[in-house]
Protein backbone atom coordinates (compact mmCIF):
# COMPACT_ATOMS: atom_id res chain seq x y z
CA UNK A 1 0.00 0.00 0.00
CA UNK A 2 1.19 3.39 -0.60
CA UNK A 3 2.45 5.49 2.57
CA UNK A 4 0.53 8.87 3.31
CA UNK A 5 2.34 12.08 2.55
CA UNK A 6 4.02 13.15 5.90
CA UNK A 7 3.22 16.64 6.70
CA UNK A 8 4.82 18.96 9.53
CA UNK A 9 2.93 22.19 9.98
CA UNK A 10 4.12 25.94 11.17
CA UNK A 11 1.70 28.39 11.87
CA UNK A 12 3.02 31.79 12.65
CA UNK A 13 1.35 35.39 13.09
CA UNK A 14 -2.40 35.88 14.70
CA UNK A 15 -5.32 34.68 16.02
CA UNK A 16 -7.14 34.78 11.83
CA UNK A 17 -3.95 32.95 11.02
CA UNK A 18 -3.98 30.28 13.30
CA UNK A 19 -7.98 29.94 12.11
CA UNK A 20 -6.15 29.30 8.23
CA UNK A 21 -3.79 27.15 9.52
CA UNK A 22 -6.71 24.79 11.52
CA UNK A 23 -9.18 24.67 8.24
CA UNK A 24 -5.74 23.90 6.21
CA UNK A 25 -4.93 21.10 8.53
CA UNK A 26 -8.32 19.63 8.39
CA UNK A 27 -8.16 19.95 4.70
CA UNK A 28 -5.12 17.53 4.60
CA UNK A 29 -6.43 15.51 7.06
CA UNK A 30 -9.69 14.59 4.79
CA UNK A 31 -6.80 14.24 1.72
CA UNK A 32 -5.37 11.30 4.06
CA UNK A 33 -1.89 12.69 5.24
CA UNK A 34 -0.50 11.97 8.14
CA UNK A 35 1.18 15.14 10.74
CA UNK A 36 4.45 14.83 12.76
CA UNK A 37 5.94 17.43 14.93
CA UNK A 38 9.32 17.33 13.03
CA UNK A 39 10.05 18.38 10.23
CA UNK A 40 13.18 15.75 9.13
CA UNK A 41 10.51 13.29 9.22
CA UNK A 42 7.69 15.08 7.24
CA UNK A 43 7.89 14.36 3.39
CA UNK A 44 6.17 18.13 3.10
CA UNK A 45 6.51 20.78 5.49
CA UNK A 46 3.42 23.65 5.12
CA UNK A 47 4.27 27.44 6.87
CA UNK A 48 1.35 29.70 7.10
CA UNK A 49 3.17 33.38 7.23
CA UNK A 50 2.45 36.45 8.57
CA UNK A 51 3.13 39.44 6.55
CA UNK A 52 1.69 42.33 8.63
CA UNK A 53 5.33 43.60 10.04
CA UNK A 54 8.95 43.93 9.27
CA UNK A 55 9.52 41.74 12.26
CA UNK A 56 6.91 39.28 11.58
CA UNK A 57 8.33 38.93 7.81
CA UNK A 58 11.81 38.62 9.11
CA UNK A 59 10.49 35.50 11.39
CA UNK A 60 8.62 33.92 8.44
CA UNK A 61 12.24 34.61 5.89
CA UNK A 62 14.24 32.96 9.08
CA UNK A 63 12.10 29.90 9.45
CA UNK A 64 11.61 29.22 5.84
CA UNK A 65 15.34 29.14 5.58
CA UNK A 66 16.00 26.72 8.30
CA UNK A 67 13.49 24.75 6.68
CA UNK A 68 15.80 24.82 3.63
CA UNK A 69 18.30 24.17 5.21
CA UNK A 70 16.87 20.61 6.53
CA UNK A 71 15.41 20.00 3.02
CA UNK A 72 19.37 20.02 1.49
CA UNK A 73 20.19 17.74 4.88
CA UNK A 74 20.43 14.02 3.67
CA UNK A 75 19.76 12.70 7.05
CA UNK A 76 16.20 14.69 6.33
CA UNK A 77 12.82 13.26 4.95
CA UNK A 78 11.80 16.41 3.42
CA UNK A 79 11.80 17.01 -0.02
CA UNK A 80 8.92 19.48 -0.10
CA UNK A 81 8.68 22.89 1.31
CA UNK A 82 5.03 24.91 0.86
CA UNK A 83 4.59 28.89 1.98
CA UNK A 84 1.33 30.31 2.44
CA UNK A 85 -0.46 33.17 4.46
CA UNK A 86 -0.59 36.81 4.10
CA UNK A 87 3.41 37.08 3.54
CA UNK A 88 2.64 35.56 0.12
CA UNK A 89 -0.54 37.25 -0.64
CA UNK A 90 1.81 40.33 -0.07
CA UNK A 91 5.12 39.23 -1.70
CA UNK A 92 4.27 36.42 -3.95
CA UNK A 93 7.19 35.01 -5.66
CA UNK A 94 9.63 37.26 -4.43
CA UNK A 95 9.64 35.17 -1.11
CA UNK A 96 11.42 32.65 -3.83
CA UNK A 97 13.71 34.59 -5.18
CA UNK A 98 14.93 36.47 -1.26
CA UNK A 99 14.91 32.55 0.39
CA UNK A 100 15.38 29.79 -2.82
CA UNK A 101 14.39 26.36 -1.93
CA UNK A 102 10.06 26.86 -1.84
CA UNK A 103 8.59 24.23 -3.90
CA UNK A 104 5.01 25.91 -3.92
CA UNK A 105 3.16 29.74 -2.62
CA UNK A 106 -0.63 29.45 -1.29
CA UNK A 107 -1.76 32.48 -0.98
CA UNK A 108 -4.51 33.90 1.72
CA UNK A 109 -7.00 33.76 -1.60
CA UNK A 110 -6.31 30.43 -2.35
CA UNK A 111 -6.14 28.48 1.02
CA UNK A 112 -8.25 26.09 -0.21
CA UNK A 113 -5.55 24.95 -2.75
CA UNK A 114 -3.09 23.66 -0.04
CA UNK A 115 -3.69 20.33 -0.63
CA UNK A 116 -2.96 20.45 -4.84
CA UNK A 117 -0.15 22.28 -2.99
CA UNK A 118 0.65 19.60 -0.97
CA UNK A 119 0.30 16.29 -2.55
CA UNK A 120 1.62 17.53 -6.32
CA UNK A 121 4.40 18.40 -7.74
CA UNK A 122 6.39 15.34 -7.02
CA UNK A 123 8.36 15.41 -10.18
CA UNK A 124 11.64 17.30 -10.38
CA UNK A 125 11.49 20.94 -11.26
CA UNK A 126 12.81 24.16 -10.65
CA UNK A 127 9.60 25.97 -10.81
CA UNK A 128 7.92 27.18 -8.04
CA UNK A 129 3.88 26.06 -7.74
CA UNK A 130 1.91 29.15 -7.48
CA UNK A 131 -1.45 29.23 -6.44
CA UNK A 132 -1.52 33.51 -6.31
CA UNK A 133 -5.38 34.26 -7.30
CA UNK A 134 -6.80 37.48 -6.37
CA UNK A 135 -8.95 39.03 -4.24
CA UNK A 136 -12.33 37.33 -4.67
CA UNK A 137 -15.65 38.52 -2.78
CA UNK A 138 -16.43 35.64 -0.85
CA UNK A 139 -15.96 34.84 2.58
CA UNK A 140 -14.25 31.29 2.97
CA UNK A 141 -15.79 28.91 5.25
CA UNK A 142 -14.17 27.37 8.41
CA UNK A 143 -15.64 24.28 9.06
CA UNK A 144 -14.04 20.80 9.77
CA UNK A 145 -10.77 22.48 11.46
CA UNK A 146 -8.54 20.52 12.62
CA UNK A 147 -7.84 23.07 16.01
CA UNK A 148 -4.18 23.98 17.13
CA UNK A 149 -6.05 25.83 20.31
CA UNK A 150 -6.71 23.77 23.33
CA UNK A 151 -9.74 21.60 23.15
CA UNK A 152 -11.90 24.02 25.35
CA UNK A 153 -11.44 27.37 23.56
CA UNK A 154 -11.35 28.15 20.28
CA UNK A 155 -11.18 30.98 17.09
CA UNK A 156 -14.17 32.09 15.77
CA UNK A 157 -13.80 34.14 12.65
CA UNK A 158 -16.78 36.05 12.03
CA UNK A 159 -15.34 38.30 8.90
CA UNK A 160 -12.50 38.96 6.98
CA UNK A 161 -10.60 42.03 5.22
CA UNK A 162 -11.07 45.78 6.51
CA UNK A 163 -12.39 48.54 4.93
CA UNK A 164 -10.96 51.02 7.69
CA UNK A 165 -7.82 52.10 5.52
CA UNK A 166 -5.55 53.13 8.76
CA UNK A 167 -2.52 54.48 7.00
CA UNK A 168 -0.07 52.72 8.80
CA UNK A 169 -1.97 49.18 7.29
CA UNK A 170 -1.20 46.69 5.17
CA UNK A 171 -4.33 43.91 5.77
CA UNK A 172 -6.84 45.93 3.45
CA UNK A 173 -3.51 44.86 0.85
CA UNK A 174 -3.48 41.67 1.53
CA UNK A 175 -6.68 40.70 2.85
CA UNK A 176 -9.03 42.36 0.68
CA UNK A 177 -11.98 44.47 2.04
CA UNK A 178 -14.51 44.17 4.52
CA UNK A 179 -16.85 41.00 3.92
CA UNK A 180 -18.29 38.61 6.69
CA UNK A 181 -20.17 35.27 7.09
CA UNK A 182 -23.63 35.18 6.39
CA UNK A 183 -24.73 34.94 10.22
CA UNK A 184 -26.31 31.40 9.38
CA UNK A 185 -22.79 30.48 8.56
CA UNK A 186 -21.20 32.23 11.79
CA UNK A 187 -23.79 30.13 14.04
CA UNK A 188 -23.03 26.98 11.95
CA UNK A 189 -19.39 27.17 13.20
CA UNK A 190 -20.08 28.12 16.47
CA UNK A 191 -22.02 24.89 17.07
CA UNK A 192 -19.53 23.08 15.23
CA UNK A 193 -16.87 24.32 17.63
CA UNK A 194 -19.10 23.64 20.59
CA UNK A 195 -19.47 19.85 19.39
CA UNK A 196 -15.91 19.47 19.12
CA UNK A 197 -15.63 20.27 23.19
CA UNK A 198 -15.19 24.43 23.04
CA UNK A 199 -16.74 26.18 25.85
CA UNK A 200 -15.32 29.48 25.27
CA UNK A 201 -15.28 31.20 21.70
CA UNK A 202 -13.75 34.26 21.06
CA UNK A 203 -14.93 36.37 18.11
CA UNK A 204 -12.18 37.29 15.75
CA UNK A 205 -12.13 39.33 12.40
CA UNK A 206 -10.30 42.68 11.11
CA UNK A 207 -12.80 44.65 12.31
CA UNK A 208 -15.66 42.98 14.29
CA UNK A 209 -17.78 46.05 15.43
CA UNK A 210 -18.29 46.49 11.61
CA UNK A 211 -20.00 43.14 11.31
CA UNK A 212 -22.42 43.00 8.72
CA UNK A 213 -22.22 46.32 6.74
CA UNK A 214 -21.13 44.76 3.31
CA UNK A 215 -24.21 42.58 3.38
CA UNK A 216 -26.86 45.56 5.05
CA UNK A 217 -27.25 43.40 7.89
CA UNK A 218 -28.96 45.86 9.84
CA UNK A 219 -28.91 43.87 13.13
CA UNK A 220 -25.47 44.06 12.45
CA UNK A 221 -22.67 43.19 15.61
CA UNK A 222 -25.42 43.96 18.15
CA UNK A 223 -27.86 41.44 16.37
CA UNK A 224 -24.78 38.40 15.69
CA UNK A 225 -24.12 38.65 19.72
CA UNK A 226 -27.26 38.40 20.94
CA UNK A 227 -27.97 35.38 17.89
CA UNK A 228 -24.64 33.72 19.85
CA UNK A 229 -26.02 34.00 23.26
CA UNK A 230 -28.40 31.80 22.64
CA UNK A 231 -26.13 29.01 21.26
CA UNK A 232 -26.20 25.79 23.51
CA UNK A 233 -22.96 24.56 25.12
CA UNK A 234 -20.92 27.78 25.25
CA UNK A 235 -19.93 28.95 28.26
CA UNK A 236 -18.34 32.29 27.26
CA UNK A 237 -18.23 34.50 24.29
CA UNK A 238 -15.39 37.04 24.16
CA UNK A 239 -15.25 39.87 21.38
CA UNK A 240 -11.72 40.79 20.05
CA UNK A 241 -10.70 43.74 17.60
CA UNK A 242 -13.53 46.20 18.17
CA UNK A 243 -12.80 49.53 15.77
CA UNK A 244 -13.89 52.86 17.82
CA UNK A 245 -15.34 54.67 15.49
CA UNK A 246 -18.14 52.18 14.67
CA UNK A 247 -18.38 50.80 17.84
CA UNK A 248 -22.02 51.72 18.96
CA UNK A 249 -24.30 52.22 21.91
CA UNK A 250 -26.28 48.87 20.69
CA UNK A 251 -23.36 47.18 21.12
CA UNK A 252 -22.39 48.01 24.40
CA UNK A 253 -25.82 47.00 25.05
CA UNK A 254 -25.63 43.32 23.61
CA UNK A 255 -22.31 42.93 26.10
CA UNK A 256 -23.61 44.39 28.88
CA UNK A 257 -27.28 42.19 28.30
CA UNK A 258 -26.24 39.25 27.20
CA UNK A 259 -25.28 36.49 29.96
CA UNK A 260 -22.60 34.45 28.20
CA UNK A 261 -20.60 37.17 26.35
CA UNK A 262 -17.99 37.83 29.20
CA UNK A 263 -17.35 41.95 30.08
CA UNK A 264 -14.40 42.19 28.53
CA UNK A 265 -13.84 44.95 25.16
CA UNK A 266 -10.31 44.53 23.22
CA UNK A 267 -10.74 48.17 21.64
CA UNK A 268 -7.15 48.51 19.31
CA UNK A 269 -6.81 52.55 20.53
CA UNK A 270 -3.04 52.97 18.65
CA UNK A 271 -3.30 57.04 20.26
CA UNK A 272 -5.40 59.87 21.54
CA UNK A 273 -3.60 63.00 20.15
CA UNK A 274 -5.57 64.70 17.56
CA UNK A 275 -3.20 65.07 15.21
CA UNK A 276 -1.59 61.48 15.05
CA UNK A 277 -5.34 59.81 15.20
CA UNK A 278 -6.04 61.92 11.83
CA UNK A 279 -2.33 61.55 10.60
CA UNK A 280 -3.40 57.69 11.15
CA UNK A 281 -6.40 57.80 9.54
CA UNK A 282 -8.76 56.50 12.38
CA UNK A 283 -11.84 58.39 11.97
CA UNK A 284 -12.38 59.17 15.63
CA UNK A 285 -11.01 61.82 18.04
CA UNK A 286 -9.77 62.35 21.13
CA UNK A 287 -12.98 63.21 22.74
CA UNK A 288 -15.23 60.64 21.13
CA UNK A 289 -12.70 58.08 22.07
CA UNK A 290 -13.41 59.32 25.97
CA UNK A 291 -17.01 59.72 25.54
CA UNK A 292 -16.90 55.93 24.13
CA UNK A 293 -15.17 54.76 27.19
CA UNK A 294 -16.99 56.49 29.72
CA UNK A 295 -20.10 55.25 28.00
CA UNK A 296 -18.95 51.15 28.26
CA UNK A 297 -17.54 51.88 31.97
CA UNK A 298 -20.52 53.40 32.66
CA UNK A 299 -22.79 50.84 31.27
CA UNK A 300 -20.58 48.18 32.17
CA UNK A 301 -18.75 48.97 35.59
CA UNK A 302 -16.69 45.52 35.95
CA UNK A 303 -15.50 45.28 32.65
CA UNK A 304 -12.03 44.56 31.23
CA UNK A 305 -10.94 46.75 28.83
CA UNK A 306 -7.77 45.82 26.51
CA UNK A 307 -5.99 48.07 24.16
CA UNK A 308 -2.99 48.43 21.82
CA UNK A 309 -1.00 51.63 20.83
CA UNK A 310 1.37 52.67 18.24
CA UNK A 311 4.54 54.27 19.41
CA UNK A 312 6.76 56.73 17.21
CA UNK A 313 3.74 57.31 14.51
CA UNK A 314 5.66 59.94 11.69
CA UNK A 315 6.13 62.76 13.02
CA UNK A 316 4.84 62.35 16.62
CA UNK A 317 5.80 64.91 19.35
CA UNK A 318 7.64 64.61 22.88
CA UNK A 319 4.66 66.53 23.88
CA UNK A 320 2.11 64.08 21.80
CA UNK A 321 3.86 61.30 23.63
CA UNK A 322 3.44 62.44 26.93
CA UNK A 323 -0.43 63.43 25.86
CA UNK A 324 -0.54 59.54 25.66
CA UNK A 325 1.42 58.75 28.90
CA UNK A 326 -1.21 61.14 30.72
CA UNK A 327 -4.18 59.49 29.02
CA UNK A 328 -2.55 55.33 29.73
CA UNK A 329 -2.50 56.92 33.36
CA UNK A 330 -6.04 58.17 33.65
CA UNK A 331 -7.72 55.49 32.13
CA UNK A 332 -5.79 52.27 33.43
CA UNK A 333 -6.62 49.73 30.97
CA UNK A 334 -6.64 46.23 32.45
CA UNK A 335 -4.71 45.22 29.39
CA UNK A 336 -2.36 47.36 27.21
CA UNK A 337 0.33 46.64 24.49
CA UNK A 338 2.37 48.85 22.41
CA UNK A 339 3.96 48.47 19.01
CA UNK A 340 6.73 50.24 17.67
CA UNK A 341 5.47 52.07 14.67
CA UNK A 342 7.01 49.74 11.57
CA UNK A 343 7.25 52.01 8.56
CA UNK A 344 6.06 49.68 5.55
CA UNK A 345 6.30 51.34 2.06
CA UNK A 346 3.35 50.87 0.37
CA UNK A 347 1.51 52.45 3.28
CA UNK A 348 0.13 56.02 2.96
CA UNK A 349 2.41 56.70 6.64
CA UNK A 350 5.19 54.97 5.25
CA UNK A 351 5.78 57.48 2.58
CA UNK A 352 4.85 60.87 5.05
CA UNK A 353 8.04 62.75 6.04
CA UNK A 354 9.49 62.56 9.69
CA UNK A 355 10.19 59.16 10.25
CA UNK A 356 11.53 58.92 13.12
CA UNK A 357 14.20 56.94 14.99
CA UNK A 358 14.17 53.04 15.86
CA UNK A 359 16.04 54.62 19.40
CA UNK A 360 12.99 57.15 19.67
CA UNK A 361 10.83 54.60 19.05
CA UNK A 362 11.79 51.81 21.62
CA UNK A 363 12.06 54.39 24.61
CA UNK A 364 8.93 55.82 23.67
CA UNK A 365 7.61 52.18 23.55
CA UNK A 366 9.48 50.68 27.11
CA UNK A 367 7.92 54.32 28.74
CA UNK A 368 4.11 53.54 27.87
CA UNK A 369 4.84 49.62 29.00
CA UNK A 370 6.66 50.88 31.93
CA UNK A 371 3.84 52.94 33.11
CA UNK A 372 1.22 50.15 31.83
CA UNK A 373 3.15 48.04 34.02
CA UNK A 374 2.86 50.32 37.11
CA UNK A 375 -1.64 50.28 36.60
CA UNK A 376 -1.26 46.75 36.11
CA UNK A 377 0.39 45.91 39.29
CA UNK A 378 -1.96 48.04 41.31
CA UNK A 379 -4.52 46.75 39.99
CA UNK A 380 -3.15 43.05 40.98
CA UNK A 381 -2.64 44.02 44.31
CA UNK A 382 -6.86 45.14 44.58
CA UNK A 383 -7.89 41.68 43.72
CA UNK A 384 -6.45 39.80 46.60
CA UNK A 385 -9.02 38.43 48.36
CA UNK A 386 -11.59 38.82 45.77
CA UNK A 387 -13.50 35.44 43.97
CA UNK A 388 -14.09 35.41 40.92
CA UNK A 389 -14.72 32.49 38.16
CA UNK A 390 -11.73 30.85 35.99
CA UNK A 391 -11.61 29.05 33.30
CA UNK A 392 -8.78 25.94 33.78
CA UNK A 393 -6.27 26.48 30.61
CA UNK A 394 -3.67 23.16 31.25
CA UNK A 395 -2.14 20.79 33.50
CA UNK A 396 -0.18 21.47 36.94
CA UNK A 397 2.98 22.76 36.69
CA UNK A 398 6.24 24.16 38.84
CA UNK A 399 5.95 27.75 39.03
CA UNK A 400 8.34 27.75 42.10
CA UNK A 401 5.38 27.96 45.18
CA UNK A 402 6.15 24.82 46.51
CA UNK A 403 3.11 23.52 44.91
CA UNK A 404 1.93 22.51 41.37
CA UNK A 405 -0.50 25.39 40.06
CA UNK A 406 -2.66 24.87 36.95
CA UNK A 407 -3.13 27.94 34.34
CA UNK A 408 -6.53 29.63 34.29
CA UNK A 409 -7.97 32.50 33.19
CA UNK A 410 -10.76 34.93 34.50
CA UNK A 411 -13.39 36.82 32.40
CA UNK A 412 -11.13 39.57 31.95
CA UNK A 413 -8.15 37.36 30.39
CA UNK A 414 -8.08 36.42 26.52
CA UNK A 415 -6.02 33.32 25.53
CA UNK A 416 -2.29 34.21 24.27
CA UNK A 417 -2.43 37.66 24.85
CA UNK A 418 -3.17 38.01 28.32
CA UNK A 419 -1.92 37.49 31.59
CA UNK A 420 -3.18 34.44 33.38
CA UNK A 421 -4.50 33.09 36.86
CA UNK A 422 -2.70 30.09 38.40
CA UNK A 423 -4.76 28.06 40.34
CA UNK A 424 -3.27 25.68 43.11
CA UNK A 425 -5.40 22.95 44.81
CA UNK A 426 -6.79 20.85 41.96
CA UNK A 427 -6.26 18.90 39.98
CA UNK A 428 -9.26 20.32 37.26
CA UNK A 429 -9.23 19.10 34.15
CA UNK A 430 -9.10 21.92 31.17
CA UNK A 431 -12.10 23.46 30.20
CA UNK A 432 -13.70 23.38 33.92
CA UNK A 433 -14.78 26.50 35.54
CA UNK A 434 -13.83 26.58 39.15
CA UNK A 435 -15.08 29.60 42.11
CA UNK A 436 -11.66 30.72 42.86
CA UNK A 437 -9.99 33.26 45.53
CA UNK A 438 -6.95 35.25 44.54
CA UNK A 439 -3.80 35.33 47.23
CA UNK A 440 -1.16 37.36 45.51
CA UNK A 441 0.30 37.56 42.22
CA UNK A 442 3.72 37.22 40.40
CA UNK A 443 4.39 40.03 37.79
CA UNK A 444 1.24 39.91 35.75
CA UNK A 445 0.07 36.80 36.48
CA UNK A 446 -2.63 36.54 39.63
CA UNK A 447 -2.34 33.41 42.18
CA UNK A 448 -5.42 32.07 43.36
CA UNK A 449 -6.64 29.21 45.71
CA UNK A 450 -10.33 27.61 45.17
CA UNK A 451 -12.93 29.98 47.26
CA UNK A 452 -13.79 26.85 49.48
CA UNK A 453 -9.61 26.45 50.61
CA UNK A 454 -8.71 28.68 53.38
CA UNK A 455 -6.94 31.57 52.40
CA UNK A 456 -2.97 31.44 52.54
CA UNK A 457 -0.04 34.27 52.01
CA UNK A 458 1.57 33.54 49.48
CA UNK A 459 5.09 35.61 49.11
Amino acid sequence: MTQPTRVAFVSLGCAKNTVDSEKMLGQLAEAGCEFCADENDADVVVVNTCGFLEASRTEADEVIGELVRSKHNRKSRLKRIVVAGCLVQRDGTAISDRVPGIDALVGVHRRDDVVQAVLTGKRKRKEVDQYLGDYHPFVNLDVARLRITPRHWAYLRISEGCDQKCTFCTIPSIRGPMHCKPPEIVLREARELVADGAVELSLIGQDTSSYGFDFDYEPGLAGLLRELDRVDGVSWLRLMYVYPSVFSDAMIDAIADCAKIVKYVDMPLQHISDRVLKGMHRRVTRKETIDLLDRIRTRMPDVALRTTLISGFPGETEEEHQELLAFIREYEFDALGVFPYSLEPDTPSGRMKEQLDDETKLRRREELMLTQQEIAFAKNAKRRGQSFEVIIDGPPVDIGKGEPHQPARHAGQAPEVDSVTWVRGGPFNPGDFVRVRCTGSVDYDLIAEPSDVRLTTLA
